[in-house]
């Protein structure tokens, strides 16, 4: 085992996720660093073909689908190193990525949380500031360690120093989908502690792939948007309180319950399906119902 990553673990955590994007990830991580890959069900079924050919990687399995926060929450508590490096299984790491991450891994370097930037154009930003007028250009950078000193990075890739936090569950459960890491983020600038955006640590994100288990384009529709909405609502409740949080939703409320209206009348299905379920995550987060929905299977 080399040194250098001796006191690194890799967390990847699974959903029944297709066998080759998940090779895909793990044939871009380091040979040398331990792999924990965490499969948030009963059964990881590609037991013996990923173990037949990573001989770094050990397998848990959650037993039930915890979501991104209470899957990597478990994932965290088996980690045995200070650093921790959260991976979604559908993120391939560029080349020269671990070669670059090394200097970050010493305690003379301060951080909590350092994020990775995306080698081509997303549609979203990699990482950003709480203050929308603030871009990453706006950002105060360390050109030696090549860090970028921010609010939030996205939550596929996070190389995390565990020995910053009080616990391993770094993860409000509540959630179970979206606004994880910007909640966590959230907390740790409360805290002035350090979170950074690397320009040198480079990864591939396909988006979208960690699960491939529902294939149904519609049924995706209703899983995504009631939990962007029931999880937009508790993160400012949370951390800006309920009235700040209604003030700020509301407004989307009553503008997806006139779309449900408006696309039913002109008969497109797909569109009425995306605000009926953005109208329904969005009421039963103000209606403090936990986050329940599922799809048949998970």
């Amino acid at each position: 085992m080399n040194n250098d990553f001796n006191n690194l673990s890799v967390i990847i955590l699974t959903y029944k996720t297709e066998l080759d994007i998940l090779k895909k990830c793990l044939s871009s991580i380091d040979s040398n660093i331990k792999i924990l890959l965490i499969e948030n069900s009963e059964m990881f079924i590609n037991e013996n073909q990923i173990k037949n050919n990573y001989k770094n990687v050990s397998i848990f399995c959650t037993g039930s689908n915890l979501g991104y926060g209470g899957g990597n929450n478990f994932g965290l508590n088996k980690a045995t190193t200070k650093y921790a490096l959260i991976l979604n299984p559908d993120i391939t790491c560029d080349k020269e990525y671990f070669n670059n991450l090394k200097k970050y891994l010493n305690s003379e370097v301060n951080f909590s949380i350092i994020g990775s930037q995306y080698s081509d154009n997303e549609a979203y930003a990699p990482a950003g500031f709480f203050d929308n007028k603030l871009k990453l250009k706006n950002a105060e950078f360390d050109s030696e360690l090549s860090l970028y000193k921010i609010d939030w990075v996205v939550g596929c890739s996070m190389l995390i120093d565990l020995e910053k936090f009080d616990n391993k569950s770094i993860f409000d459960e509540n959630f179970f989908l979206f606004f994880e890491e910007f909640d966590l983020c959230k907390s740790l600038k409360r805290e002035n502690k350090n979170i950074f955006s690397s320009s040198k640590l480079i990864v591939n994100h396909l988006g979208y792939k960690s699960s491939t288990v529902i294939k149904n384009e519609e049924e995706l529709l209703k899983l995504r948007n009631w939990h962007y909405m029931w999880s937009y609502f508790y993160y400012h409740k949370k951390n800006d309180g309920y009235l700040k949080a209604l003030r700020v939703s509301l407004g989307k409320l009553i503008r997806s319950f006139i779309k449900i209206i408006f696309f039913t009348i002109i008969f497109n299905r797909k569109k009425k399906i995306n605000y009926l379920f953005r109208f329904l995550g969005l009421l039963s987060s103000m209606l403090g119902k936990r986050s329940y929905f599922r799809i048949n299977g998970q």
